[in-house]
């Protein structure tokens, strides 16, 4: 199922089919460095599975694959999920394969999920959450229209919140 479609890119629910895909992201060091711990092949195809049975709960919150429009090859993953720290917040986020860094796709993405977000939920606002060291997906965040919205611990790891809030 499509969730929603850029001029470059295709954002859709992950099948049983992305297990050798999802692990290309959640297996790879750099990839996980400011998002979660790297798995083994099978807490990836767990993760995967456990992703894919909660679109029935909620088709429209989760991890998504994100294809090229162009030759359909994976490019990354980008999701709307609940915000750990925050229940009853949504943030938004992306992983890319390193080979698809620099293209300027995660601010396509993040630009698209915004308006799909917009459109989609009636909640007043929705956050992007980074580490301090990641200064390449805060500027992302920027440029999609997200404002700073403070900082806190989590994990021992220093985080920046940043938000987008319905007009």
């Amino acid at each position: 199922m499509v969730i929603f479609e850029t001029k470059r890119l295709i954002v859709r629910q992950f099948n049983e089919n992305d297990k050798d895909n999802f692990f290309l992201l959640s297996g790879d060091p750099t990839v996980m460095q400011y998002i979660r711990e790297v798995s083994t092949k099978e807490q990836s195809d767990k993760f995967l599975q456990e992703n894919i049975e909660a679109y029935e709960i909620n088709p429209h919150k989760g991890r998504w694959a994100v294809t090229s429009r162009g030759d359909g090859s994976f490019v990354g993953s980008f999701a709307i999920i609940p915000l750990p720290s925050e229940p009853g917040k949504i943030q938004l986020g992306y992983s890319l394969r390193i080979e698809n860094w620099g293209k300027g796709y995660a601010t396509e993405l993040t630009k698209a999920g915004l308006e799909y977000f917009m459109n989609n939920y009636s909640l007043p606002e929705i956050y992007g959450v980074t580490e301090v060291p990641n200064i390449a997906s805060q500027k992302v965040l920027l440029k999609a229209g997200f404002q700073p919205a403070g900082s806190f611990i989590e994990n021992e790891k220093e985080l920046l919140m940043f938000v987008v809030k319905r007009i």
